[in-house]
């Protein structure tokens, strides 16, 4: 989730009923609840056009939800960054109500296919429902706030490619195919399971004790000891691992060099089949590792990436008309920054869809 903003917009949802009125009493017992920075300041739109209009907590919902994803990746928003980045979402915010204004019924209809199959997708790497629910709230998303997004984006990319005549042909991909084999080469990957016991407190995400750490290293000795006297490794890690990413697939990660911490990475590559590694730590904890499987580079068939191409190629297209596109549909509604500081000196933002396609097959 980067800046395609799958980031909640605040839902509220009725009560399924009122209970009875309580007593002066219980209502004097009970704590007042704590003043939330709505109650206190108004909820002022920070942009507005014809028949729209963003409220500051939609905008801040967004950049939170984005911070949220960023840190849960162990990753931090530099400072200096954070206007450039609000303007970023506001813009992308707009384009969407402005696009999804325009939607037809063809576009709408188009836009749940795109977005049910893209929820698939992302529900079937996450391993189970406890997973992505797991995944999902440590960015402060549900499930159903997911699918919204997904939805909007979906139907906003149908409105582009129909009002900007928006098509690839095959030959066009076969021919990018040829230009570009370096692409879509595979490189070597391995198929691994792990366990992780984390040396980061869950709740502040700082360093846990010199104590702490150790009961943590003698804990995962144990595994270890365990893991090597032949127990199940997937059944280990869905019982002690502490990576709510993998936890529910047993652990499992599939990857290619470049994609995991230097630590991880070396001690997966230097396995054996079937081999359990000794205790790796990393920046995130202490890890075991077994290898189950090693796949050699090769070249991806055209038809397993013929959709990354011809989604990029589309991007490519996209990406070169929509600032004027934008400008003039945001004329045409009269789009106003009230924020002076969220009005962008330039635009920075990358088109609605998918850009570069990836070097991997494209997910199964």
């Amino acid at each position: 989730m980067s800046l395609s903003l799958l980031a909640a917009l605040a839902w509220t949802f009725p009560q399924p009923g009122r209970a009875a009125e309580p007593s002066a009493a219980e209502t004097a017992a009970q704590p007042k609840p704590a003043t939330k920075p709505a109650d206190l300041f108004p909820d002022t739109a920070v942009a507005k056009g014809k028949n729209f209009e963003i409220k500051r907590s939609q905008l801040d919902d967004a950049v939170t939800s984005i911070k949220a994803t960023a840190v849960a990746r162990g990753q931090q928003i530099p400072p200096e960054q954070l206007v450039m980045m609000e303007q970023q979402v506001l813009e992308r915010l707009i384009q969407i109500q402005l696009l999804l204004a325009k939607a037809t019924d063809a576009d709408k209809a188009k836009g749940q296919e795109t977005s049910g199959k893209r929820f698939d997708n992302v529900k079937t790497r996450a391993g189970s429902d406890e997973a992505l629910n797991r995944q999902l709230k440590s960015v402060g998303m549900t499930q159903e706030q997911l699918r919204a997004k997904m939805l909007e984006e979906a139907t906003a990319e149908c409105v582009l490619e129909r009002e900007l005549k928006i098509n690839v042909s095959d030959e066009e991909v076969k021919k990018f195919d040829v230009e570009n084999t370096d692409r879509f080469e595979q490189p070597e990957m391995v198929r691994v399971n792990h366990i992780l016991l984390t040396t980061r407190n869950s709740t502040n995400n700082t360093e846990l004790t010199e104590t702490q750490k150790t009961a943590k290293h003698t804990e995962m000795e144990g595994i270890l000891k365990r893991a090597r006297d032949g127990e199940d490794f997937a059944k280990l890690a869905r019982e002690y691992s502490e990576d709510a990413v993998s936890k529910e697939k047993g652990g499992e990660y599939t990857f290619p060099r470049g994609q995991m911490v230097p630590e991880f990475e070396a001690a997966a590559f230097s396995l054996n089949t079937n081999q359990v590694s000794d205790i790796v730590t990393t920046q995130f904890g202490y890890h075991i590792i077994k290898l189950s499987e090693k796949i050699p580079a090769r070249k991806t068939e055209l038809a397993k990436v013929n959709q990354d191409i011809k989604d990029y190629l589309k991007g490519q297209a996209v990406q070169k008309e929509l600032p004027q596109y934008m400008e003039k549909v945001k004329k045409e509604a009269g789009v106003e920054t009230v924020d002076a500081k969220l009005r962008p000196v330039g635009s920075v933002l990358d088109a609605l869809p998918a850009g570069q396609p990836q070097k991997k097959p494209a997910d199964k």
